[in-house]
């Protein structure tokens, strides 16, 4: 079985965030969302677990921090082409995000935006196109 990886935000509005995350492509999984959490599908291997401020807080006592004021993650995600990147970004911005947050990057071969969800968490998406890569 491939490594799956769950990435847990906290999350101020859970029914927001979890309108927001269907925006951009994400399905929700109804067999672990329940009304303090919304575990959301981006791929068989991605997941985003939307957690409450109080159901976050049963896992560490340290502060949720202010996302759209401090920084604590930057999360990237793979498109599979220039234009997935510009629609989940663009996606992002009509649902209630903030785009291109952080510069745009076109080297050629790579192509990357950014944007912020609705509670400040950063995500980069990015194409790489591995035949145009420079080689050494």
């Amino acid at each position: 079985m491939p490594k799956q990886i769950f990435v847990n935000l906290p999350v101020s509005d859970l029914k927001k965030a979890t309108a927001f995350y269907t925006a951009i492509g994400a399905t929700l999984n109804p067999q672990f969302s329940d009304d303090t959490a919304s575990c959301m599908v981006l791929s068989d291997s991605i997941f985003v677990m939307l957690l409450t401020h109080a159901k976050w807080a049963t896992f560490t006592k340290k502060p949720i921090v202010d996302a759209h004021r401090e920084s604590e993650v930057m999360l990237a995600l793979s498109a599979e082409d220039r234009n997935a990147v510009d629609q989940i970004t663009d996606a992002a911005g009509a649902n209630g995000g903030k785009v291109d947050v952080n510069p745009k990057q076109d080297f050629g071969f790579m192509y990357g935006r950014s944007f912020e969800d609705v509670d400040g968490h950063i995500w980069e998406c990015m194409f790489v196109d591995m035949s145009q890569m420079p080689q050494g």
